[in-house]
């Protein structure tokens, strides 16, 4: 099926081009990066995670969100979801993959990332987020090119992958909530410190990610012969409506337990942010606010949730609210202020902007070519009801 990746419009290849040169110019700045090491970046002693921890963190979520398909249709025989599952298993796999990216990047050289698995040691939260992560890719790449393989050949997936479904499950949720940790687990950052810090996790994941799978489906409704359907887009839109509640409910939370209890450790944090930044940091919060209860206020209400053009303008919203959030201010916020109790501003470099964008670039690859199989596939078995 691999060949069908390599079949396609001259717009498909045009895409294909443009990014692959955005991630040869990542490539490339990384190269400088590794010769210079991190003092390329932004980074330095009071925040030593930036951007590339903002992405993994971000990305996680948006792997996990493919078990919001999966529960469903294979734990409760939603058949509408059949069409885009597979949607879902592939961004899954582009997201996972991002991640290791994103990882390696932030440790500054290759070898670093390598000892993770030459060197494991179990006492760090780290070696458990990779082990969760690979395994997650694994099951992935394997539930969905077996059950694709299945659907081009008009046939039931095989009996011997549902356990590896069933599996999934539980290890969706698992990468997220180990990343969780990864931040829960410092108790000198009171930013982090809260036992809710994998419930938010798991409910902007739920959110965001969903809301970038809905998005992804009518972009290859719109250039494709293959349509999702409309049931499946509204179930989906129903699904990052109540996560988004959850996420924002959440947030509620911590900002009542940090300025109720005047706690000076808890309200710091949430100061810089959104108050008393020297970057562009504050105005980005806000914005990250304003889209998140403008988009919250436009899925709530069925009218506005079933005209797709709007469905997709608070999607973007969504997404992006969340990507600020989490993808930035949450590991920032987290470095205020450092145990001298002063603070030390961090904003990326252009190189570390680079990097990024090269990052994403290949997951976009990734993903374009594993959707043009899936897609593929797809057209060719249109119409044919596949007992799963």
């Amino acid at each position: 099926m691999l060949e069908k990746a390599l079949e396609g419009s001259k717009k498909y290849w045009a895409w294909l081009i443009l990014l692959s040169a955005l991630a040869s110019v990542g490539f490339y700045f990384y190269l400088q990066q590794y010769a210079y090491g991190l003092g390329l970046t932004g980074m330095h002693r009071d925040v030593s995670w930036g951007l590339y921890i903002g992405q993994f963190t971000f990305l996680v979520g948006v792997a996990a969100s493919a078990v919001m398909l999966v529960i469903p249709y294979y734990l409760h025989d939603f058949k509408k979801f059949g069409k885009i599952v597979i949607l879902g298993e592939f961004l899954a796999i582009a997201a996972v993959l991002m991640c290791m990216l994103f990882i390696m990047a932030d440790m500054g050289q290759p070898g670093r990332f390598m000892n993770i698995m030459l060197h494991p040691s179990p006492q760090s939260v780290m070696f458990w987020d990779f082990l969760v992560l690979a395994g997650y890719l694994a099951l992935n790449a394997v539930i969905g090119w077996v059950t694709l393989g299945a659907d081009r050949k008009g046939m039931p997936p095989p009996t011997w992958i549902k356990p590896f479904i069933y599996l999934s499950i539980p290890w969706a949720i698992s990468i997220h909530t180990v990343t969780a940790f990864l931040y829960a687990g410092l108790p000198g950052r009171h930013f982090w410190l809260t036992a809710i810090m994998a419930a938010r996790f798991l409910a902007s994941a739920f959110a965001g990610g969903p809301a970038l799978l809905l998005m992804l489906a009518l972009i290859v409704r719109k250039l494709t012969k293959f349509d999702p359907g409309k049931e499946p887009i509204q179930a989906l839109a129903k699904i990052v409506t109540y996560a988004m509640f959850a996420n924002v409910f959440f947030l509620a939370l911590e900002f009542f337990t940090a300025f109720y209890s005047q706690i000076p450790g808890h309200m710091h944090a949430f100061d810089h942010l959104y108050a008393h930044s020297a970057t562009p940091l504050v105005p980005m919060m806000w914005v990250s606010t304003a889209f998140a209860l403008i988009s919250l206020g436009m899925l709530f209400f069925p009218a506005i949730r079933k005209n797709e053009t709007t469905l997709v303008m608070a999607c973007i919203m969504l997404f992006t609210s969340l990507w600020i959030d989490k993808g930035f201010g949450l590991v920032i916020g987290g470095f205020v202020p450092n145990p001298f109790d002063e603070v030390h501003e961090y904003w990326p470099t252009l190189p570390e902007g680079i990097i990024t964008v090269g990052i994403w670039a290949i997951g976009f690859l990734v993903l374009t070519m594993l959707y043009k199989v899936a897609i593929s596939v797809r057209e060719q078995t249109a119409g044919v009801e596949i007992d799963h």
